[in-house]
């Protein structure tokens, strides 16, 4: 088994105190519970739980940093969304397991100090918190002090239990697991063997699912004049063709209120609304009631819109021509209303100080704002990361420094990305696929040797079906056809 992101653990000590405040790594040990219930290195056979799981714990460990900074008030209320492993039977909280045995839990924080979010956080998960009665926040030294979330450290997780808790609880012990399982992965010829005949047999089963989420998908798209209809997880057909019939009923019964969806993109995910690009976002969770509200105020959602891209064009100008890019997010998705503030908040700094920066001199480059970041960065990709909040003398320092680097990341990015769309198209009529693709998480400079690798291995089993490159192997409900873009030949 592959893992993203290792398990670099590390314990801190609880005093027996009383305080409102509490320090980061007292926060990170009094959050034990928690982080073993939702560990992405738990759901490697669930790649939509591991991705919303990894992604809201990367914002709340932003919003963990961002109280602990000196001088902050408030920070912006922040909703995440947790796939929760059941360790023990609770009978109180049985109904809302579903089938693969997690619970889905999603809460909004909007605490103000570091001792209240964690309660917040294990209440929300129904986790215990017995163990904060009396917590005192430990004096940390500059030079003992663990970072939450920073730069070069995006998904910080400093909790590394001793092997005694595990062999006092019982409890399994990840980074054991994933060892036994890179010594006894199989080879992709082997794995192939066992589970061809399973994937040919769903991918069979699902083919009149999937015309019919075509169909559905291509009335909706005319009836509507919609953009596009897309999906933020890796919903099964079913799920999907379940979504968009939901869609058209609602429809037939409101059709005056659907009709403002025309000109849009609809993107299913975990919340309801517009995202920062000015897309309207279904939450799968939500009733009717609720898409319906979205419809009627969707005019209102259009107006901020263009206001974000009016903050942008501005924010552009006075940086030298780069342009403010939004990324769509793999976890929890940036409301309107969240990146208009952040937006406007930067604005306002820039305006309130003078930069000499020439008016073309950063056109080509990107950067996107990011409110749980405390310095700028240069993402691999080649666009620049920067916190809403940063100081405009420093920005432009850092822009100015950082441009040739930037240019040649993109450079690099692209040539990338054009070798993988070469390598891909030979793969997938070389090895006569049906379809391939990767997980999001899987980078350039691993799916060009992983596809040239599967090119020189050319198994015949792999024929007419569906290849999707990610971490682990596994066969999806409708017989897609997961591999690790590193296998064992």
């Amino acid at each position: 088994m592959h893992s993203r992101l290792p398990l670099d653990f590390m314990v801190t000590t609880l005093y027996p105190h009383s305080l409102r405040a509490l320090s980061g790594a007292d926060a990170i040990n009094a959050l034990r519970p928690f982080y073993f219930a939702v560990h992405p290195d738990f759901f490697g056979q669930h790649p939509r739980e591991r991705e919303v799981n990894e992604n809201s714990i990367k914002r709340l460990n932003g919003y963990l940093e961002n109280l602990q900074k000196p001088g902050t008030r408030s920070v912006q209320p922040t909703k995440l969304t947790f796939y929760v492993r059941e360790i023990k039977d609770k009978e109180d909280i049985q109904k809302d397991i579903l089938p693969h045995g997690f619970r889905l839990v999603s809460f909004t924080l909007q605490t103000k100090d570091v001792l209240t979010t964690v309660m917040d956080v294990l209440k929300s998960c129904s986790l215990s918190t017995e163990h904060m009665k009396g917590l005192k926040a430990s004096s940390e030294s500059p030079k003992s002090r663990q970072p939450v979330a920073g730069h070069g450290n995006p998904f910080y997780r400093p909790i590394k239990w001793d092997k005694s808790y595990y062999s006092f609880t019982g409890s399994r012990d990840p980074e054991q697991e994933l060892e036994q399982a890179k010594k006894v992965e199989p080879t992709l010829s082997l794995w192939l063997r066992n589970h061809e005949k399973e994937a040919t047999k769903k991918q069979n089963a699902s083919v009149p699912r999937r015309e019919e989420l075509k169909r559905l998908k291509k009335e909706l798209c005319q009836k509507f004049a919609l953009e596009d209809i897309r999906w933020q997880r890796s919903w099964g057909v079913t799920h999907r063709c379940c979504q968009l019939q939901s869609l058209s009923r609602l429809s037939q019964q409101n059709p005056e209120d659907v009709l403002n969806l025309r000109g849009h993109t609809i993107i299913f995910t975990d919340q309801s609304g517009m995202n920062a690009s000015g897309h309207v976002m279904l939450g799968t969770m939500d009733v009717h009631h609720q898409w319906t509200k979205l419809f009627v105020s969707l005019p209102s959602y259009r107006s901020l819109h263009l206001q974000t891209e009016w903050l942008k064009e501005r924010i552009s100008h006075v940086l030298g021509g780069i342009q403010v890019i939004d990324i769509e997010r793999l976890g929890p998705v940036q409301p309107i209303e969240e990146h208009f503030s952040i937006l406007n908040t930067f604005h306002k700094r820039l305006l309130a100080r003078r930069l000499a920066l020439h008016p073309r001199s950063l056109q080509g480059l990107a950067m996107t704002l990011e409110n749980d970041r405390s310095s700028p960065s240069l993402h691999e990709m080649g666009h620049f990361i920067i916190p809403a909040t940063c100081e405009p003398s420093r920005l432009q320092t850092f822009l100015q420094s950082m441009a040739w680097e930037a240019r040649q990341r993109i450079k690099h990015r692209n040539q990338l990305q054009a070798e993988e769309e070469e390598v891909l198209l030979h793969c997938l009529e070389g090895l006569a696929l049906r379809n391939l693709s990767k997980e999001p998480s899987v980078r350039h400079n691993q799916m060009i040797p992983c596809c040239r690798r599967l090119l020189e291995e050319r198994s015949p089993l792999m024929e007419g079906l569906r290849v999707e490159v990610s971490h682990f192997y596994s066969v999806m409900q409708d017989g897609d056809l997961c591999i690790p873009w590193d296998w064992k030949g």
